[in-house]
C-alpha cells in the first residue's frame, strides 16, 4: 500500500509521516472474518483533508486518490461509529497535557453573537424593531 502513495506526488493536504505515526492508531482495525483491506487507510485520510481543504465534491476528487465511494464510505462509518469523536477526543487530551494542562477542559464559553436561539416574536418583533 506504502507503493501506491509513492505513485502519485504529494499533495499540500497530505499527511506528513509524523502525523501519520500519531493517528494511525486510533484508526479502527479492519474487521474480523471479513476481507482484507484494499486500501491504504492513510490515503483514504489524505483523500477527506484534500476534501476538506479544497472544497470539492465527493465525485470530484483527483483519480490518484481511492474511489470516492470509497472514501466516502469510511467517512460516513466513521462518522457513525464515533471514530472521529474518539480522534478528536484523544488528541485534544494530548494536547491539553502537553502544554500543561488537566485532560478535560473544566469551562467551556458558548458566544453569545453566534449562537442562535428560538424567534422572540417572529415579524412582529422585527417590525417594531425598525421603527
Amino acid at each position: 500500500m506504502q507503493e501506491q502513495r509513492n505513485q502519485r506526488s504529494a499533495y499540500p493536504s497530505d499527511l506528513t509521516d509524523a502525523q501519520w505515526s500519531i493517528i494511525a492508531p486510533l484508526i479502527p482495525p479492519a474487521k474480523k472474518g471479513g476481507r482484507k483491506r484494499e486500501v491504504d487507510m492513510r490515503e483514504i485520510l489524505n483523500a477527506l483533508f484534500y476534501l476538506l481543504s479544497n472544497g470539492c465534491r465527493w465525485r470530484a476528487l483527483p483519480h490518484d486518490f481511492p474511489k470516492w465511494q470509497i472514501v466516502y464510505h469510511y467517512f460516513t462509518r466513521w462518522k457513525k461509529d464515533g471514530t472521529w469523536k474518539h480522534i478528536h477526543d484523544a488528541r485534544r487530551k494530548t494536547l491539553r497535557l502537553a502544554s500543561g494542562k488537566e485532560k478535560e477542559p473544566s469551562v467551556g464559553i458558548i458566544d453569545s453573537q453566534s449562537v442562535k436561539t428560538s424567534k422572540k416574536g417572529g415579524f412582529v418583533a422585527m417590525t417594531l424593531a425598525r421603527r
